[in-house]
């Protein structure tokens, strides 16, 4: 076999792995609304899942990247699938009639957590890797985002079919949905294990091992650098901190705004759930397109001037979204996932702009990523998985957010938090991502 498809091989695989994220992902909230049923949990406690995987972000990122440097990009993906296994697994069991427990499935969730954490921890380095670095590793990353937007419309609509009327909803009910994730689980296993994945930077480690002289010197002498030696690094993992709340903090407010009372202590429009919940899924379909988008054009513009521009976007979104007149209102469609239909409502013209925000968001992950790591060379591995461990800012910016649409009493001035978050994005695609330390070998 060419080494031109050995290396497609590993893309594809790539892609898949990058689907699977998603799908196992966005399990979470659906299953949110079923534990609420089943076991009686509050609206916060129901969300304890998706909580879940930022805290196993937090603690597996770093152990991620030292399993990438030790094992391999292949074995850490086979150990991630076989963890996310285990993970669906317990929280199929959580419904079981001999079990029904809402703490087993907590930890079936947590671990699934690890499952993802490590699995975005090999994705995003490799296809970078496999794709040159620079815009062509942009452009992998950018349709890999496309594999994983796709996943997360997919289980949402499959989700939704099967949930059907949420007060009655039962963990059975998602029963063919974590099949579907355990059978793609174990087809990816045994796939990746008879797939052969040229990995470039344990290739050169191996020669190295086999000078003698060489190995010898790196016993003697410690290396007095690493990922964090890098200033565009250092800035790129805060960077992507704040991505967390640009990303997830517009649908989740959006949502809040639509759905609460009008006469609520923090008041919004009193919309329909269930009409307000198919306009935030456009976000969500519009983050697909832009991936779609972003990589078609991933591999002619250059990461730090396709984060720069949609930066400045949605930095103006976010604006017009705030300040336009709330009584001059658009029809806003939305989809249907369950029924696959598009419906409209009429909305004040801001929560359109706030839904365009998806364009935006839809290319800065792997655009950032692709900027962090450039140049790193042999610590690109670990530097993954101190990327991945900034994940849990999610779990830090979104209650932020929440807390100052309390302290205000208005769900529109809480996203002042999203434009600063959008502004040091700014920042960092025009200043922070320059890589100032080149003099660090890194062979």
């Amino acid at each position: 076999m060419s080494q031109e498809k050995k290396q497609w091989i590993a893309i594809i695989m790539m892609f898949f792995l990058f689907a699977m994220i998603a799908f196992v992902t966005n399990l979470c909230s659906p299953m949110a609304v079923i534990v609420k049923n089943q076991f009686g949990a509050s609206n916060a406690a129901a969300q304890l899942g998706n909580s879940a995987n930022f805290i196993a972000y937090l603690l597996m990122g770093i152990p991620s990247g030292m399993l990438l440097k030790k094992i391999g990009y292949k074995r850490t993906a086979l150990l991630a699938i076989a963890i996310g296994f285990i993970g669906v697994f317990i929280q199929y069991m959580s419904g079981w009639e001999s079990v029904q427990s809402f703490w087993v499935y907590l930890i079936g969730a947590f671990i699934a957590g690890f499952c993802m954490c490590m699995l975005n921890t090999v994705v995003n380095p490799m296809l970078n890797i496999l794709g040159g670095g620079g815009n062509t590793g942009n452009q992998l990353i950018q349709f890999g985002g496309v594999c994983n937007s796709f996943a997360a419309v997919a289980v949402t609509i499959i989700m939704g079919s099967l949930i059907g009327d949420a007060t009655k909803a039962q963990i059975s009910d998602a029963t063919p949905a974590l099949f579907i994730a355990l059978g793609v689980f174990a087809a990816a296993f045994i796939v990746l294990l008879f797939a052969k994945i040229k990995e470039p930077e344990l290739e050169r480690n191996v020669v190295a091992e086999e000078k003698k002289e060489i190995k010898s010197m790196a016993k003697a002498e410690k290396d007095p650098h690493s990922a964090f030696s890098f200033r565009h690094f250092n800035l790129g993992i805060l960077a992507i901190f704040l991505y967390m709340g640009l990303e997830v903090g517009p649908p989740t407010y959006v949502l809040q705004y639509l759905t609460t009372a009008a006469d609520a202590v923090t008041p919004g429009l009193g919309i329909d759930a269930t009409i307000a919940g198919t306009i935030v899924a456009v976000y969500w379909f519009l983050m697909l397109v832009g991936r779609l988008l972003g990589g078609m054009v991933g591999a002619l513009v250059s990461s730090r001037k396709q984060i720069a521009t949609v930066a400045s976007i949605a930095i103006l979104f976010l604006l017009l979204g705030m300040f336009l007149p709330s009584d001059i209102t658009v029809n806003m469609p939305g989809v249907d996932w369950a029924n696959l239909k598009i419906i409209t409502a009429q909305v004040p013209v801001g929560i359109m702009f706030f839904v365009l925000i998806g364009l935006c968001t839809s290319v800065m992950w792997g655009g950032i990523f692709n900027m962090a790591v450039e140049g790193l060379g042999k610590y690109t591995s670990i530097a993954s998985g101190a990327f991945m461990t900034m994940v849990f800012g999610g779990g830090v910016l979104i209650p932020l957010q929440g807390w100052l649409a309390d302290c205000t009493h208005s769900f529109l001035w809480s996203f002042l938090l999203v434009i600063l978050c959008a502004a040091y994005i700014l920042f960092y695609a025009l200043v922070g991502s320059k890589n100032v330390n080149k003099e660090i070998v890194v062979d």
